[in-house]
């Protein structure tokens, strides 16, 4: 993929993931990413070696964060230059979308980069003269840079298919989150900044989501505060 460190600590035999069928290279980075990581939050930049991934290094990419919603290829495997037809390095990771889906692109990446999240997409490409359909799955796994910072992406882009005339531009037909956290494998996110929107009635705003085993909130009532007594009583007379 390009010039690495080579440090035999990094190499890591990945013999026991279990692929789903036709996406093995994406399964292999992803476990390759789990085990470097051991019990710390993420790994970093430094410690990956392309040989603990030699049978994904096809689809193998490294980004690196710019600016908010915009991360550049610094190193990618030949899948990606066959999709595109030409050198991608230094090009955004929003060049292989079309520009319906490069804003949900750019959301995710700045999820990815500041929860810290996995973010998996699944892709489309329709069929067009001189090519067929094409279907794929792309995940982004965070990593540190050497300051320490989370600006760095090791990701996996695998299609199935006939490439045929290029460049391929992509649809998102599903995406995922994951979070993570010390020690523990990743686990669904919470809400995004899209789904956390609450919707209104009659112009006043709803109460916020619960999450967890937060409890319902309840009106606010002053401490010691009495019940009044009705201000008309009525008196029933037998005489």
């Amino acid at each position: 993929m390009d010039k690495y460190t080579l440090n035999e600590q990094n190499v890591v035999v990945m013999s026991d993931y279990q692929p789903e069928t036709g996406y093995a290279a994406i399964a292999q980075v992803e476990a390759y990413w789990e085990a470097i990581r051991g019990a710390r939050l993420l790994p970093k930049r430094s410690d990956i070696d392309p040989r603990g991934i030699e049978q994904a290094l096809e689809n193998a990419f490294i980004l690196e964060r710019v600016a908010p919603g915009i991360a550049r290829l610094r190193i990618a495997g030949n899948h990606l230059h066959d999709i595109i037809g030409m050198e991608t390095r230094g090009m955004p990771l929003t060049t292989f979308f079309s520009p319906a889906a490069r804003s949900v692109v750019a959301d995710m990446l700045e999820v990815v980069f500041q929860t810290p999240a996995i973010g998996t997409l699944r892709l489309a490409s329709p069929a067009g003269p001189e090519r067929g359909a094409l279907e794929g799955r792309m995940v982004l796994l965070p990593l540190k840079s050497d300051l320490g910072d989370v600006s760095r992406v090791l990701g996996c882009l695998v299609t199935k298919g006939d490439i045929g005339l290029s460049p391929r531009r992509f649809d998102i037909t599903a995406q995922e989150v994951l979070q993570i956290a010390p020690g523990q494998p990743p686990l669904p996110a919470p809400l995004t900044r899209q789904d956390a929107r609450q919707p209104t009635v009659q112009g006043e705003p709803a109460l916020p989501a619960r999450r967890g085993m937060q409890e319902e909130q309840s009106p606010f009532a002053a401490r010691g505060a009495k019940k009044r007594p009705p201000y008309l009583r009525l008196v029933k007379s037998e005489d």
